[in-house]
């Protein structure tokens, strides 16, 4: 009985901890005063040539938006975005690559993020943003039945393409290619200067972590991390906040093991002058996880600057093609 009562006491004292560290913390850790990193100047949108959204059913009935771009080739291209931000800034990356008859591209607006969401800044549960990708490559399965699924990601939405191909459904995609994707917040290839971009709450990450470790997930509709977006940049379509389920779920688990069950080959695309990470590091590190992989760095491009030059779509298309 005495063993029991140490116990209880145990656990009562981990949830305790695990809830102050929830409920507590200085908002400034969120928001801060720091200057933005990034070079938002670079997105040129040229909304009058964006393809319209177009909707596809997930399995919880919910409709999700998406933009297309045909080309007369066989292979699929799904590229997701990044954080804060959605599929409009793709556009000159997608329209390139279907141009230049690389693949069919589809762009998603993933759950939680884009021009109208249902809830901005949240999904349902932890996973529920694979199961939407995995919703999409099956609908795109039945309107294309002979190609070849490529799945990519720019920034965190490569993160959550790591994740995915790491996951029960790694045998859906064919290739992975990855531009400039977040892996870990301690990786190598993390830049130490690039706090300026994402304001995560870490004592709060730490107290959610704890307790969905336990089973308790009640919490986790709360936000953790917030993005430095200038105000020159915005147009309210723009996500600003994640919540502790969105901002788990777009990131890898484990990068390392998900490389290592990552179904055929990948490829990881950065820039030199990228404010976030450091390019060099990413081959030392992930060549140690997949035997598959291809790292190529372009000389002076920065984080958003990857996906608005030529160089990127001819490194692509030379990749594919090969």
């Amino acid at each position: 009985m005495g063993l029991l009562i140490t116990l209880i006491a145990i656990i009562c004292l981990y949830i305790v901890i695990a809830i102050t560290l929830v409920l507590t913390g200085n908002q400034s850790e969120m928001i801060g005063s720091r200057e933005n990193g990034l070079q938002f100047d670079e997105l040129k949108m040229e909304d009058s040539e964006l393809p319209a959204c177009e909707l596809y059913k997930c399995r919880d009935g919910e409709k999700l938006p998406y933009r297309y771009y045909p080309s007369d080739s066989d292979n699929v291209l799904i590229l997701l975005h990044g954080s804060g931000l959605h599929s409009r800034y793709l556009y000159t990356l997608a329209k390139n690559i279907s141009t230049e008859k690389i693949a069919k591209v589809y762009t998603p607006d993933l759950r939680g993020n884009g021009i109208n969401p249902t809830k901005r800044g949240d999904i349902k549960y932890i996973n529920q943003l694979e199961d939407d990708i995995a919703d999409l490559i099956k609908w795109i399965q039945k309107r294309h039945p002979k190609s070849n699924i490529i799945l990519g990601g720019h920034s965190l939405g490569g993160g959550l393409a790591i994740r995915f191909s790491g996951s029960k459904y790694s045998g859906l995609v064919h290739a992975c290619i990855l531009l400039a994707p977040f892996l870990m917040y301690n990786a190598p290839a993390m830049n130490p200067k690039s706090d300026s971009w994402a304001y995560p709450w870490f004592q709060r990450m730490i107290g959610l972590t704890m307790l969905n470790y336990i089973g308790i997930t009640c919490f986790n509709s709360l936000p953790v991390i917030n993005f430095n977006m200038p105000k020159e940049c915005r147009d309210g379509t723009e996500t600003l906040s994640y919540s502790f389920r969105l901002n788990t779920g777009y990131a890898p688990r484990n990068y390392k093991k998900d490389f290592a069950k990552m179904n055929g080959k990948a490829l990881v695309i950065a820039g030199s002058a990228d404010e976030l990470f450091d390019s060099s590091k990413y081959l030392p590190d992930l060549c140690k996880y997949k035997e598959n992989i291809d790292v190529i760095e372009i000389e002076g491009l920065s984080h958003l600057g990857i996906v608005m030059k030529t160089e990127t779509t001819d490194i692509i298309k030379s990749w594919v093609k090969s």
